[in-house]
C-alpha cells in the first residue's frame, strides 16, 4: 500500500482564483489520493479543504460545524489560525456545505486528542471519516467541535504555515529552519527579507505537504486562550444573519401544519373546504399524519388552518398520561437495591424528573423547492448531512440527488440533531405536492411544545450503605428512563456500586436534549450522595472532598467552586448553599448554589459559582458564555420545566404554560476555568447537569426540605 504519510491525510494545496487551499478531508492511508481539487472547485463550490490563503493576503477557514450560539466556528478557525501563525485580523470563516467530503472526520479525537502514535492515529481518522462519510455526519452537538474537530484544524494550520514557508525559504535563496512565520508573514531575520501569505500563495501551492507538521506548544499561544469577537455577533446585530425563519425566495408560498396530537397517530379525515374558501389558500396538503395548508403568507396559512377540523386516531394510546407512565416506572423499579448486612445504616431515596421540551427561541422553519428528481432545501440543522437524507427519503430521491443549504440557528440544544428532522421531512413532502414552487414551512411555537423529541422523563431508586464512621460502603440504584456509563459514574470512593436499567415502555418519543442522560442523573447521584452526607452528619462539601483521594482533578474543582462560594461563612435564616459536583463530555464542573427561601415557600436562587475544568480553553468569553448559558439553561429545566402527558398527547402548547425563567429570575453566574492539560473536554453541555442538584442541596440547606422531584415549583417549600 506505501508509506503512510500525513500528506495523504492533509491533502496537498492547489490554486483557486491563485490562491492556495489545504485540505484534510482526504483519504488517509491510500497514498495516491491527497484531496486535491480542481482548479476551478471553487467556482462550482465545491471546495473539499479547509484553508484558502488568496492573494489579498486573507486566510479563509471553512468550518464543518453550524453556528447556534456557541462560538465554535470561531473557536476552530482560532486554532487553525494560532498553528498557521496567521494574523487575526485577516482570516475570514464560512461553513462548509453540506458535502460527503465534509462529514465529520475527527470525532474521535475528542476521545483520544493528539496522544495516539501517527500510524494508529491516521488509520483511526481514516477510519472515523469514512463512517461518517457512510452515515452522512455533519454534526454539530454533544460538545465534540472543538475537541474533534480541532485536531483537525491544528493539523491543517501547521501543514500550510510549513508549505508557506517553504515557499518563502525558496523564494529568499536561504535555508527552511531560518524562515520564521507570523502574523500572515514570513520573513528571515538574518537577511530582511520577507512575504506575506498572500505574495507565497501560489508558490505555496506547488510545495509538497508535510509529512509531519510540528503542532505549537501551549506556552506559545499567541491566539488561542486570547478574547476575540465572535464571527457570528456582527451579522447577529446588524440584523443580516440569515435563519431558517429568515429565508425567502421569490414566488414563496408558506405553509403550516396540524399534526396528529398523539405521537403515531394517524389522519382519519378532514374538510378542506372552508380553508381553500379563505384568501390566498393555495391548497390543502393532507399527508398520513397531518394536514398543512399552502398560502401565498404565514399569517393566512395559519388562519386557514385553524378553520380546519381534522380527525386523527390516537394509535391506541389516547389513555396514557404522565400518571401511568410514573406508575409504571415505579412498578419497573421494584425493591430498593440490597445493600450489605453489616451497614451501620442504610439510606434509601427516591427520585423523578419531568419530559423537557428543547423550546428553542427561534422555531424550526425549513423552506424546500422540488423540480423533478431534483430537490433544494433551505434550514438551521445541527446536522446537515443528515438532513439532506431526511429530505431526500421524504421524497424517494437520493440523496445525491438534494442540495441542502444550512443557515444559521437560533438555538438547537439537540432539536435539530438526526433523528429530529420530522420539520425537514415535512417541508419536502409539502414542497413536493407544490412543485415546482418553493414552499416554506414555519414550525409555530405550538408544533414545537407539543411535537418535540423530548428529554425522557426517569426515575431513580437509590440505596446507600454507611458504615459506622458514615463512610459510604456500598451505593446502588435501579432507574428507568436511560443512563449510560458517563452518566453514571460517580467520582467517589464507594467500594460497592451497582446500577440496573428497569426501563418501562412509553410511546413519548425522545431526543437528545442539552447533557442527554447526565441531566437526570447528575440530580440523583448529586442528590444522593448529599443525602448520604447529611445521614453521617457530615458537611456536604467535606464529605464529597474526603471521598476523592483516586481523583484530584474532581478535588481541584469541588475546591475552586467552594473557595468561589465562600463555603462554610454564616448565611442569613431562610438561606442556604448547597454544593454538586459532575463529569460529562471530558470536562469537570462544580457549582455551588446559594438560594434564599422566604418562610411562605418563595424560592430565589441568587448566586451559582461554576469551577470547570476542561483540559484548556481556546476563546474565555465564549467559554464562559456557555457555562452562563448551560447553568441558565439547568436552572430554568429544574424551577419550572415541565413537559406533560395526559389523554396520550403533551398537555403544554406553548411559554403559557410550558414556562422557563425570565431575567429577573437568573442568579448572578461566576466562572473559573482550572487549565489541567487534560485532553481538551466540551462546554456547550457540561454547564447543565450540577445545577439542579446543587439548587436543592441549597434549598435543603436553607430549610430543611429535601426536594427530589422536579420541576421545584411543584413542590411545597413553606415552613409556616
Amino acid at each position: 500500500m506505501g508509506k503512510w504519510t500525513r500528506r495523504a491525510f492533509i491533502g496537498a494545496g492547489t490554486l483557486a482564483g491563485g490562491g492556495f487551499v489545504l485540505g484534510i478531508a482526504g483519504v488517509v492511508i491510500a497514498p495516491g489520493r491527497h484531496g486535491i481539487v480542481s482548479a476551478d472547485a471553487a467556482d462550482k463550490g465545491e471546495l473539499t479543504t479547509w484553508i484558502t490563503v488568496t492573494p489579498d493576503d486573507l486566510v479563509t477557514i471553512l468550518i464543518p460545524h453550524c453556528e447556534m450560539g456557541q462560538g465554535s466556528q470561531t473557536g476552530l478557525a482560532m486554532m487553525a489560525a494560532e498553528e498557521m501563525e496567521a494574523d487575526w485580523e485577516r482570516v475570514r470563516i464560512r461553513e462548509a456545505p453540506a458535502l460527503d467530503a465534509y462529514a465529520n472526520a475527527y470525532m474521535l479525537r475528542a476521545f483520544t486528542g493528539d496522544s495516539m502514535p501517527a500510524p494508529v492515529g491516521r488509520a483511526v481518522d481514516y477510519g472515523a471519516y469514512r463512517l461518517a462519510r457512510w452515515f452522512g455526519t455533519q454534526a454539530t452537538g454533544g460538545s465534540l467541535a472543538v475537541r474533534g474537530t480541532g485536531h483537525g484544524m491544528k493539523l491543517a494550520g501547521a501543514a500550510a504555515r510549513e508549505m508557506l514557508l517553504a515557499a518563502a525559504a525558496e523564494r529568499f535563496g536561504v535555508p527552511v529552519d531560518e524562515c520564521r512565520a507570523e502574523r500572515s508573514r514570513v520573513t528571515h531575520p538574518w537577511s530582511r527579507q520577507s512575504a506575506t501569505f498572500g505574495d507565497l500563495a501560489k508558490a505555496a501551492a506547488a510545495m509538497p505537504a508535510p509529512d509531519d507538521p510540528p503542532l505549537k506548544a501551549p506556552d506559545a499561544y499567541t491566539i488561542r486562550r486570547t478574547r476575540k469577537p465572535r464571527f457570528d455577533i456582527p451579522p447577529k446585530v446588524d440584523g443580516s444573519a440569515t435563519y431558517g425563519i429568515d429565508f425567502t425566495l421569490p414566488g414563496m408560498l408558506y405553509a403550516a401544519v396540524d399534526i396528529a396530537p398523539v405521537q403515531g397517530g394517524r389522519l382519519v379525515s378532514v374538510d378542506p373546504a372552508p380553508a381553500q374558501a379563505m384568501p390566498g389558500v393555495k391548497r390543502v396538503v393532507e399527508l398520513d399524519e397531518a394536514v398543512a395548508v399552502v398560502a401565498d403568507s404565514f399569517w393566512r396559512a395559519r388562519q386557514a388552518l385553524a378553520a380546519l377540523s381534522p380527525h386523527y386516531d390516537d394509535a391506541g394510546h389516547g389513555g396514557v398520561s404522565s400518571e401511568t407512565i410514573f406508575a409504571a416506572f415505579d412498578e419497573a423499579l421494584g425493591d430498593a437495591p440490597e445493600m450489605p448486612a453489616d451497614a451501620a445504616q442504610v439510606v434509601t431515596a427516591d427520585y423523578r424528573v419531568p419530559f423537557l421540551a428543547h423550546a428553542t427561541m427561534e422555531p424550526m422553519a425549513c423552506t424546500a423547492r422540488v423540480e423533478g428528481d431534483r430537490a433544494e432545501v433551505w434550514a438551521g440543522t445541527q446536522d446537515p448531512l443528515n438532513a439532506r437524507s431526511a429530505a431526500a427519503n421524504a421524497l424517494g430521491l437520493d440523496a445525491r440527488q438534494v442540495h441542502l443549504t444550512n443557515l444559521m440557528l437560533g438555538g438547537g440544544y439537540g432539536r435539530r440533531l438526526p433523528f429530529c428532522f420530522d420539520y425537514v421531512d415535512l417541508a419536502a413532502r409539502i414542497a413536493q405536492a407544490m412543485s415546482p414552487t418553493p414552499v416554506k414551512l414555519v414550525w409555530s411555537r405550538e408544533n414545537d411544545i407539543r411535537h418535540g423529541y423530548y428529554r425522557p422523563a426517569a426515575m431513580c431508586r437509590y440505596a446507600g450503605a454507611l458504615a459506622a464512621d458514615g463512610r459510604p460502603l456500598a451505593v446502588g440504584a435501579h432507574y428507568a428512563g436511560g443512563g449510560d456509563r458517563e452518566s453514571l459514574f460517580m467520582p467517589y470512593a464507594i467500594p460497592e456500586r451497582r446500577f440496573e436499567s428497569r426501563n418501562a415502555r412509553h410511546h413519548v418519543r425522545e431526543g437528545a436534549w442539552r447533557s442527554v442522560l447526565n441531566s437526570q442523573h447528575g440530580f440523583f447521584k448529586e442528590s444522593f450522595i448529599d443525602e448520604m452526607a447529611h445521614a453521617a452528619g457530615r458537611d456536604p462539601y467535606e464529605y464529597r472532598r474526603m471521598l476523592m483521594d483516586e481523583h484530584p482533578r474532581f478535588r481541584a474543582a469541588l475546591d475552586r467552586a467552594a473557595e468561589m462560594a465562600g463555603w462554610g461563612e454564616p448565611l442569613p435564616e431562610g438561606e442556604g448553599r448547597g454544593i454538586a459536583i459532575a463529569e460529562s463530555f471530558g470536562s469537570i464542573v462544580a457549582q455551588v448554589a446559594h438560594v434564599a427561601v422566604t418562610p411562605q415557600g418563595g424560592l430565589s436562587v441568587r448566586n451559582v459559582w461554576a469551577a470547570v475544568d476542561c483540559g484548556d480553553v481556546v476563546e474565555p468569553d465564549s467559554a464562559a458564555a456557555q457555562i452562563e448559558g448551560g447553568v441558565v439553561f439547568g436552572l430554568s429545566a429544574a424551577l419550572v420545566g415541565e413537559i406533560t402527558i395526559a389523554e396520550g398527547r403533551v398537555a403544554e402548547s406553548n411559554f403559557h404554560d410550558h414556562q422557563m425563567i425570565r431575567m429577573a429570575d437568573a442568579p448572578d453566574v461566576q466562572v473559573a476555568f482550572i487549565r489541567s492539560g487534560a485532553r481538551l473536554g466540551g462546554l456547550g453541555e457540561p454547564g447543565v447537569p450540577p445545577v439542579a442538584p446543587a439548587v436543592t442541596n441549597a434549598i435543603h440547606a436553607a430549610t430543611g426540605i429535601r426536594v427530589r422531584s422536579l420541576p421545584i415549583k411543584n413542590q411545597r417549600l413553606a415552613r409556616t
